[in-house]
């Protein structure tokens, strides 16, 4: 399904365990191209019936299909579909047919079935998921039935809750990626305007941004990342196991202190995983990072999680923790040190800092399951009866 020239983030993902595939990409990221070549390489390859659905039929005609990235864009002349207006639709030769619907009429939905389905900017539809279940029940036809959406990114509660659902696979572009594909000094513009602002973050990186009440700044979480020192006093593997097997995510982030600052070395959350599972994934981090202990939340659990620990063949301290406050409480000191600095991400964990910037704000939508371990980790590592103070080194 690769094309010369096509980006990473632009291919939609292999194999068969997916039913959804939401790229997340900045403004000119190559977004509509990822969704139009995707819908044309099925259109192609046998007769299929598909929908599209943009926040307005204006935007599905003009971007989706007319656009220049759009799909009357793909193929040779005489080779490309053809848009019909009065059925809303666009054809192609070999019978495959693409119905266009606005999210503004979420019942148009309801009724018409389909093999596949792109939704284009899903954070700039109004009722967000009425609109997409009512779509998902249309989508009947064939075996393997599937979506794409395309959307820059909004810290809104249904994208969170869509981001957290099984089956799904993430992808993200960067609008530096697509640079080539820009007018020139495009970026250096818009970087010199926005560069490290939230506005940078969501419309440029596509990066989910904090909402209002957040505890978790980008301009913070942006100044945080840096090098990994060549030693560390202490390292841990925090982990926040989900309620349910098969339910949520686990929580799996590993930590280290240096010199009154914790360095965050990786986040190992795993989703889908039996008990023993996420067990060994913690225990493979710990092997790899020499870790000194775990840090194991035990309030979904209790022993259940030490012994499971044990039994996938950890040897370092397992240390129960509980909470007894709130999870924006638990986070506030948390946040604090990130605002002094003294805090740094060792490499990129997009989906770790979104979950931070949504502690705090009303109605997040999913289970913060990343960032409840990093809570964990940092508290242990600096905040539970630590004083600073002189420190001997063995020389």
């Amino acid at each position: 399904m690769r094309r010369a020239g096509l980006l990473n983030h632009q291919v939609a993902p292999q194999g068969d365990d997916w039913r959804t595939w939401l790229l997340l990409g900045g403004r000119g990221s190559g977004k509509t191209f990822a969704g139009s070549w995707w819908i044309d390489h099925l259109a192609r390859k046998t007769p299929r019936t598909f929908a599209l659905v943009g926040p307005a039929l204006h935007d599905v005609r003009e971007v989706m299909v007319e656009g220049a990235s759009g799909l009357k864009s793909f193929g040779v002349a005489g080779d490309r579909p053809r848009w019909e207006a009065g059925r809303r639709r666009l054809v192609w030769k070999n019978g495959s047919a693409a119905y266009a619907f606005s999210a503004e009429d979420p019942d148009s939905l309801r009724g018409p079935q389909f093999h596949a389905a792109w939704a284009d900017e899903f954070c700039a539809w109004r009722q967000p998921e009425l609109v997409l279940s009512n779509l998902r029940f249309g989508l009947r036809l064939g075996t393997e039935p599937r979506l794409a959406v395309t959307t820059t990114p909004r810290p809104t509660a249904a994208l969170r809750r869509l981001m957290a659902e099984a089956g799904l696979v993430l992808d993200r572009g960067a609008t530096g990626l697509n640079a080539k594909n820009l007018a020139p000094g495009f970026l250096e513009h818009l970087k010199t305007l926005y560069g490290g602002t939230r506005l940078e973050a969501q419309e440029m990186e596509g990066v989910l941004v904090e909402s209002d009440g957040a505890l978790f700044r980008i301009e913070d979480l942006k100044r945080a990342r840096g090098a990994r020192p060549a030693e560390l006093e202490r390292t841990v593997v925090a982990v926040d196991p989900p309620a349910t097997a098969g339910g949520d995510a686990c929580g799996i982030v590993v930590a280290g202190r240096r010199d009154e600052r914790v360095f965050v070395l990786a986040d190992r959350t795993a989703r889908g995983l039996s008990p023993l599972g996420w067990a060994r994934e913690v225990v493979r981090a710990v092997r790899e990072f020499e870790a000194d202990a775990v840090i194991a939340e035990g309030n979904q659990g209790g022993d259940m999680v030490r012994n499971v620990l044990v039994q996938a063949g950890c040897l370092v301290e397992v240390k129960m923790v509980h909470a007894s406050r709130s999870k924006s409480a638990r986070a506030e000191p948390v946040a604090a040190l990130y605002e002094q600095g003294r805090v740094v991400h060792c490499g990129a964990f997009p989906q770790l800092e979104e979950e931070l910037m949504a502690l705090g704000a009303a109605d997040n939508g999913a289970s913060p399951d990343r960032a409840d371990a990093l809570v964990w980790a940092v508290t242990a590592l600096m905040l539970n009866g630590r004083r600073p103070g002189p420190r001997i080194r063995v020389l």
